[in-house]
Order: structure tokens, then sequence, then C-alpha cells
């Protein structure tokens, strides 16, 4: 007889609900077990959910400081006393040392490409003619709109087929654009009617001829040549280079950018002004590397409280817990970790000689005064430690706070490592949970296989006795008669 109708039928023949004593008998079995390993489950939730917290909380704080530090906002920027002739801005990358830049800048002449426009054509759709069109990069003298001499550069001449698919003013542009001979094309069209205009980059060198060589049965596109001798075509622009004088020495470079003339600086050309001399200095970034200090200081202060509550001696889940105790650890001693290395005697190397102190409780903050008085007196100094591209030999707060990130979220040694290990942990309870709902099963199986037996004799039992009741009664009634 199958479980479930064994179940049905107890009690039948003993009168006892032994269903119920069943359940009683399993539940006190497995009761106190099912509670512990439901318990160590549970703590083992928070302890994941806790370590998961930390490595977000110190991650986030990590990455926020890389990209406040990597954005350049913090380091000195370079000025420009008329930025209405040349703008100034640190060189990307550069470790140069901006502090006290002064230069001199005269921009005598800016760079130009050469632009060559053709006479108009009736629309920019009809064709005009097939053949081969060649473009070559050289140096020009233009005058009055008309190129006078040209020398070809050493590059190689660029050719571009013009057929049938591409003859009109529209394919010729796509199709030189297409080449990349160091030439753009577009089509402008006005009154008068559709113009290619052609143009190089910047530089005396970027002077341009084309020159067309025409199939004898589609003729025309010698009308777009440009070169000596070419009337069909104007140079409105003639290339050439910026010239610039740097400190009273004139030098030439074929852009308006220029980043090899000041270490660390590019120069923008915005407008050419002989004789006016535009100043070049520095200013160190005071107010951003303050705000950066207090968010530095309130960020860290939050992720501290965040450890300190997990890891409570009394209270905390991962108290015990020591990849977390070893990252509270190496957060405290931050402000007093040596991050410049090499600024002069005197200068503040740790965040403690700029005003961050470290209170009773653990958390941080700001000593005000201290931080004015070494943004004024040591501004090198601290935008070093905020800054690790401009480091020599020390490693600055970024470098520092990764390196405890690092050890901190270590799946070897770390919190990564303390959440393995709990979600393993967590695993072998749901498997004991497994077992014991198991166990359960069987021993409610063999209890009520048990019972149902004892409950079939016990009817037995009781119908023997109610046979021999009657018989004993039939029998008193027959001798009384």
């Amino acid at each position: 007889m199958a479980v479930e109708s064994i179940a049905k039928t107890l009690g039948t023949g003993s009168g006892i609900d032994t269903t119920a004593l069943v359940d009683q008998l399993v539940t006190a079995q497995f009761d106190a077990k099912n509670t512990q390993l439901s318990n160590q489950s549970d703590a083992l939730d928070t302890k994941i959910s806790a370590v998961s917290d930390i490595k977000s909380a110190i991650s986030s704080f990590n990455t926020a400081l890389k990209q406040l530090v990597k954005g350049g906002t913090l380091n000195t920027q370079p000025t420009s006393s008329n930025t209405g002739i040349v703008t100034a801005k640190a060189t990307s990358g550069s470790t140069a040392n901006l502090s006290g830049l002064s230069a001199s800048i005269q921009v005598q002449q800016l760079a130009a490409s050469q632009v060559a426009n053709t006479t108009p054509f009736a629309d920019s759709t009809s064709a005009i003619g097939t053949g081969t069109l060649t473009i070559t990069l050289g140096t020009a003298s233009v005058s009055n709109g008309q190129m006078t001499s040209f020398t070809a550069g050493s590059g190689t001449p660029v050719n571009i087929t013009i057929d049938s698919t591409n003859n009109s003013l529209d394919g010729i542009a796509k199709a030189i654009n297409a080449a990349g001979a160091g030439v753009t094309a577009s089509v402008l069209s006005d009154s008068d009617g559709a113009r290619l205009v052609l143009k190089s980059a910047t530089g005396a060198d970027q002077a341009f001829t084309l020159s067309a060589t025409e199939d004898s049965s589609a003729p025309g596109l010698s009308a777009l040549d440009v070169g000596v001798g070419a009337g069909n075509t104007t140079i409105g622009t003639a290339a050439q280079d910026a010239v610039v004088a740097v400190d009273g020495v004139s030098v030439k470079r074929s852009s308006n950018q220029i980043s090899d003339l000041i270490d660390g600086v590019t120069l923008n050309l915005v407008s050419a002004s002989p004789g006016t001399t535009v100043q070049i200095g520095s200013q160190a970034q005071t107010d951003n590397l303050r705000n950066a200090v207090n968010d530095f200081v309130d960020t860290y202060n939050q992720v501290m409280s965040t450890l300190q509550t997990d890891t409570d001696s009394k209270t905390g889940p991962l108290s015990t817990d020591t990849a977390a105790r070893a990252l509270q650890s190496a957060l405290s001693q931050l402000t007093l970790t040596n991050l410049v290395n090499d600024e002069p005697s005197g200068s503040p190397q740790t965040l403690a000689e700029i005003g961050i102190s470290t209170n009773r409780d653990g958390s941080l903050s700001v000593n005000t005064d201290q931080l004015d008085s070494a943004l004024s007196n040591f501004p090198r100094a601290v935008e070093k430690m905020f800054s690790p591209g401009l480091l020599s030999t020390g490693d600055g707060l970024s470098a520092a706070l990764d390196s405890i990130t690092t050890r901190a979220t270590s799946v070897v040694y770390g919190l990564g490592a303390s959440a393995a290990s709990y979600t393993t942990q967590k695993q072998h309870i749901t498997d004991e949970q497994t077992q014991a709902a198991s166990d359960a099963d069987a021993m409610r199986t063999r209890l009520t296989q048990q019972f149902a037996s004892m409950d079939s004799k016990v009817a037995a039992y009781k119908s023997t006795q109610t046979f021999l009741t009657q018989q004993i009664n039939a029998w008193n009634s027959s001798s009384n008669g």
C-alpha cells in the first residue's frame, strides 16, 4: 500500500491520530537542526552581502579618484595673456612641470591651407568628362589668385579614375575624398552655378596641383586643372606655414596647433598679430585641489563607516573577516603614507601634512587653515599627491588607493577570497538542508509504515474482541432462558 494511502487509513483501528503523531515525531527530530542550518544560512547571506557592499564601495572610491586625477583639472594649467591671439593648454599625457612657466609669444603668421575653386558649372550632377585626375603635393607661389610656380614634394602623386559612374562634380568630389590624397573636395552651389572647391592641409608643403588626363572620347576634365597656367581655377588661399616667435626666436610650423615649442604646453594660434607679445604663464588649480581634498575625505568617511559597522566586534557580520579588517587597517594608515618624495625639504609629503587628520572614531577631517597654507606655499607638492603622472619618485594618492583596493578585492587573500569562502559554506549548508529534508521524508515514511502495521493489528484485536463479546453475550442470554 502506498504511503499516501496508508496515511489516509492511519488511526482507523486504534483511534489515535497517528498522522499528527508522525509529523510531531519528525518535527521533534529535525526542528533543531533545521533552525540551526537556517540561521547559519541567513548569517552567511548577511556576510556575502556585506562583502559585496564593501567591495563595491572601495572599488567605486578608487575609480572616482582615478577619473578625477586623469581628468587633468587638478594640474597646473598654462595661461595666455591674450586668448584672441593664442590660447594655451596642458599637453595631454605630459609630465612637464608648468609651475613658474613664463614665455613670450608673437604670432606673425597663421598656417593656412591651399584652397582652390573652379569656375561655375551649370549644376553639380551633369557629366563633365572622363579620364584621370592626378593630385601632387609640394610648395607653390601664388599671386593674384593664380599659381606662378610649383615644386613637387617627395610624395608619390595620386591618380584618380573618373569614368561614366562619377564624372559629375558630385561624383568627382566623392572620388577625390575617397582617394586619401591629402586634398578634400566639396561642391559649392550658388546663383552662378556649382563650383568644385579643393582644400589641402595647412602648411607650406601642402600646396597641390590637380592635372587632368582626358579621354579623347569624353573631354572636359581639364576645366578642373589647378596649377601654373590653369586659368579655369582660382586659388583663394595659398598654403603657408605658421610663423611664431618664442622668446624672440622665430620658428615655422605647418599647423596652428603647436605642442613642441614649450614643454608640456600646446599652443593654439588664433590670429596673426605681428608686433604684439602674448605672455604665457601658469596657474595652479587651487580651488579644484581644495575641492578634491574635501571630496576625498567625504568619500573616505563613507567607506570607513561601512567598514566599521560591518567589522564591529559585537554586531558586525564581518567581525572575524581578516580581509575586511586588513582593508580597515590599510585605509587608516593612508594619511601617513609618503606620497611625494622629490620635492624640496619642508614640502608636505603626506595627507596629514596638508591638514587631513584622523579623528578618534577613525573618520577623517580637514584642517582648513593647514590645507590653505599648503596650497599657498607648496601647491606643487599638493598637486603631485593627486597627480601621479607628475611624479618622478613618489606614487601619489591614486596609486596608493589603487594598491589598497587591489589587495582588498583580491580573490586570493582579499574580500574576493572571503566572498568565495562564504559562498562555498552557503552551498554546504544548502546541501545539508537538502539532506535533512530527505532524511525527514525517509523517517516519515518509516514511521508511517510502522504505525500502519500497528494500527492494522489493533484493528484485528478489536474485531476479535467484538466477536468474543458477542459470543459471551449470546451464551449468557441462552443460560438465562
